[in-house]
Order: C-alpha cells, then sequence, then structure tokens
C-alpha cells in the first residue's frame, strides 16, 4: 500500500476511497477517478499502438515502477449482443492497424501439426475404446445411450478435423510468410468498454501474434453458452479485404479443433447435434 501512496503522490493524487477488485484497485481522487494495478512489460505495445494511431485503451497516467495508474472509464450498460458486435468491430480495426507479414516459422508450424494431429489420434482412440465398453453392455444409461446414438456424427466431426488440418498444412508449408498483427489475447466481453467511444482493457497479455488467436479465443467463450459463431465472424471480415484473410482463415482447424476437446471434456453428458457452424464458414472459404 505505501507503493501505491507513493506512485499516488508522484502523480499529485490524493485517495478519497480505495476500492479493490481482484488485482485491480479503483481509486476516487477530487480530479475523477483511477485505476492501478501491477505492471506488466508491455509498453512495446502501447508504443506500436501509438504508432498505429490506434487509442482505443485507457490513458495511461503513470507506468514507472512496479504498478501502472490508467484513467477510470465508466461503462454504459448496453445488450450483450450489442457488445459482442462492438468487440468484434473494434477488434478487426486492430488487427487491421497492426498487421504486417513475417517470415514463417516452419519448425514451430511442424510441431503444432504434429501436436494437433497426435490429439486427433488420441481422440479416435478415446471414443473407439468408449463405444466398445458401451456395445459390451446389455443395457445402456441414458447418456451412454445418447453418446452411442451420435457416436458417427462424432467421427465424422474427427475426419473433418483430421482432413482440414492436413490441408492446412500443406497450405502454409508453402507460404513465405505471414500475416501477424498486435492481439488483446484476452478478449472477454468484460474486457470491453462502451463509452463516448470503444475501449479494450486488460492487456497485460497483448502481444504479436496470429490475429486468428483472438477470435479462437472469442470462439470458445461463445461455444460454450451454444452461440452460433458464424454472424460474429462476417462482423469480422466485413468491409475489408478478403484476400488479407487467405492464410490465416485457414487456421480456423484450431476451432474445430478446440471443439472436440470440450466433447471429451464432456464425455456423454452433453446433447450431440450436426454442427455446421465452421463448416459452413470453410464452404464459402476454401
Amino acid at each position: 500500500m505505501k507503493q501505491i501512496q507513493d506512485i499516488l503522490k508522484k502523480n499529485s493524487l490524493r485517495a478519497n476511497k480505495y476500492e479493490r477488485c481482484g488485482k485491480v484497485i479503483t481509486i476516487d481522487t477530487k480530479n475523477g477517478k483511477y485505476v492501478i494495478k501491477s505492471k506488466k512489460n508491455n509498453q512495446d505495445i502501447f508504443n506500436y499502438l501509438v504508432t498505429r494511431n490506434f487509442n482505443c485503451y485507457p490513458d495511461i497516467i503513470d507506468n514507472d515502477g512496479h504498478y501502472e495508474i490508467t484513467r477510470y472509464i465508466d461503462n454504459i450498460d448496453i445488450p450483450d449482443e450489442q457488445k459482442m458486435n462492438d468487440l468484434i468491430t473494434l477488434v478487426a480495426n486492430l488487427h487491421s492497424k497492426t498487421s504486417y507479414y513475417k517470415e514463417l516459422d516452419d519448425a514451430q508450424y511442424k510441431k503444432l501439426y504434429e501436436d494437433l494431429s497426435n490429439n486427433i489420434e488420441y481422440l479416435k482412440e478415446y471414443y473407439n475404446d468408449l463405444i466398445t465398453i458401451i456395445d459390451s453392455k446389455v443395457y445402456l444409461s441414458p447418456s451412454e445411450y445418447l453418446f452411442a446414438r451420435n457416436y458417427s456424427s462424432i467421427l465424422s466431426a474427427i475426419e473433418f478435423c483430421d482432413n482440414k488440418i492436413n490441408e492446412w498444412y500443406k497450405k502454409v508449408s508453402s507460404l513465405g510468410k505471414a500475416r501477424v498483427s498486435v492481439i488483446h489475447n484476452n478478449l472477454n466481453l468484460s474486457h470491453f468498454i462502451k463509452n463516448n467511444s470503444d475501449y479494450l482493457i486488460s492487456w497485460d497479455k497483448a502481444k504479436i501474434d496470429f490475429p486468428i488467436f483472438d477470435l479462437y479465443k472469442l470462439y470458445n467463450i461463445k461455444f460454450k453458452v451454444g452461440e452460433d459463431f458464424n454472424d460474429w465472424y462476417y462482423v469480422y471480415v466485413k468491409d475489408r479485404d478478403e484476400t488479407t484473410h487467405c492464410s490465416e482463415i485457414n487456421k480456423l482447424w484450431w476451432i474445430k479443433n478446440r471443439m472436440l476437446l470440450y466433447w471429451q471434456d464432456y464425455s456423454c453428458d452433453i446433447s450431440f447435434s450436426e454442427d455446421t457452424n465452421l463448416v459452413s464458414i470453410w464452404d464459402k472459404t476454401d
């Protein structure tokens, strides 16, 4: 607390009230509200954002020492659907303004390909063993019956992933460069603030990487609550040059593969249905 008081004194701020929420401290002063949190080594990211004319983050008052002070921004309450739409539009703008091309690391792609191919093989064996156990039973529980009824659909989804991973690897193996950008790397509706402008907060994990990873994490969140990601994806690519996305669109196998991991986590305690969500995206972008 003494360190925080020293930072406030340094910036001529006097706290009237402290409020802690997790790792963040909100401070009321006569000059307004501020947020103090532990500093992360991401100043290079903010410096780059400035050069690219992207300023949709809270004003940084002080980031010396071990803490960072930013100006507090009030959040306007809007429906989650509209909030998601605005968030993806903002993220698309972030990626567009900060993107450039870099040489591909063949070894990195090969390792990703091998790791995920191994995951697919593991899932095939996992579900094969599961159906073998179920087939040996005379009477099935409701969850076992549900799994057996949808076993062929699960295998089809696995084969879809397997085929797309192989297609993806062939394509990236022939590329010399790939598009990268600043990614927030921690996207969530709670990290989006609506005010006079739109803002992203919690930049602690931000880095230079493939833009698809931001969408991948968002997809995980929306899939968990059973929402269709297609609409959000088309918001992301709207009014943008499709050719810019060709290489990263072919990385959407990450998303499909993650769906299989969810199925494994839930075992047979979920209701399976034919998923055409990502398939439709592939059909329109291949």
